[in-house]
């Protein structure tokens, strides 16, 4: 009997990418590196930033009881923004990283360091990738056009933090979760506690998910010598990632009771399920957990889509009560 005809992964295709991602199958193979030195083969960390975006958003809306047209632009605006900054962001990190991702096994088939494009090809496509969300954000209010220009620092920063500290989540935190301050922002006009208190919160929810997918190089990290919150919790891992729900759930709820305590109580407490489902679905992901099981840690990191989809649905529900 003939062995049953396989299909050949795509030229180029990075290890952890999505399988059958529309990048490796339906983009012009001159974009692909690009495209993948982007993460647009990867669109979970897009989500990421874009989530924390809504929910500043969705939260704004609910504290004054005011939606008007240009929210729907500032949540499309903060989509296209989230695609572009994530893809520089990446770049940079791929730009600053080249060495070490040559060292590791999940990231050695990066567009950098399997040659698929050099660092200055690299460059001008982050440069490229910032200034078209530059344009996007000049259509913000003054408030939130600041923020986001110093939003540029947080970035800057990230990919250095896992040589210097044991908290490089943290700063990951920092720039993933700046939406949240930004979207607040570009509705009201200015920045107030219960987006600093969200921002809090999705520092924590980050420290949570990114946790779970730094497991996946503990080995070749401390062959390396790069440190991430992974290494330093190792088998008390659950303990932490259990303190990290409690906290993103507790701040959340803050955040919503502050944003949407002024307005309509059947509001206020179905805003305030947004943070419970949440929760339950960190508490599911706890339970699947297991530190030694790479697809597995992949796996529950990408469900971290629906972790925060959760609350925006509630909160969105809530603004039409």
């Amino acid at each position: 009997m003939a062995d049953t005809p396989t299909t050949p992964e795509p030229q180029g295709q990075v290890s952890d990418a999505v399988k059958g991602n529309w990048v490796d199958h339906l983009a012009p193979a001159f974009s692909r590196p690009y495209l993948r030195l982007s993460r647009a083969d990867r669109p979970i960390g897009t989500w990421l930033l874009l989530l924390p975006c809504w929910m500043g958003l969705t939260l704004a809306m609910l504290s004054d009881g005011r939606a008007t047209l240009h929210d729907l632009w500032i949540a499309v605006g903060c989509a296209l923004g989230a695609f572009l900054m994530r893809g520089a962001g990446c770049t940079w990190n791929d730009i600053t990283d080249r060495d070490y991702d040559a060292k590791v096994e999940r990231t050695r088939s990066r567009p950098i360091p399997s040659g698929q494009v050099s660092a200055k090809q690299a460059a001008v496509w982050m440069v490229l990738q910032a200034t078209i969300a530059c344009a996007i954000l000049l259509t913000f209010n003054s408030a939130a056009i600041l923020l986001g220009v110093i939003s540029l620092l947080p970035v800057a920063v990230y990919p250095f933090a896992k040589r210097f500290t044991w908290w490089p989540q943290v700063f990951l935190g920092l720039a993933f979760n700046w939406g949240a301050l930004l979207a607040w922002t570009a509705h009201t006009g200015q920045l107030q506690w219960p987006a600093v208190v969200l921002y809090v919160a999705g520092i924590s929810w980050t420290l949570f998910y990114d946790t779970i997918y730094a497991h996946q190089d503990t080995e070749d990290d401390a062959l390396i010598g790069v440190k991430s919150t992974a290494r330093l919790f190792a088998e008390k891992t659950p303990q932490w990632l259990q303190f990290f729900l409690i906290l993103t759930v507790s701040l959340l709820g803050l955040a919503t009771i502050g944003a949407a305590l002024g307005g309509s109580p059947v509001a206020l407490a179905v805003a305030l399920i947004g943070p419970v489902v949440m929760g339950w679905h960190m508490q599911w992901q706890l339970r699947m957990l297991k530190t030694d099981d790479p697809d597995g840690l992949l796996m529950l990191f990408r469900s971290n889509r629906d972790t925060g989809l959760l609350p925006v649905a509630f909160f969105v529900f809530a603004l039409f009560l």
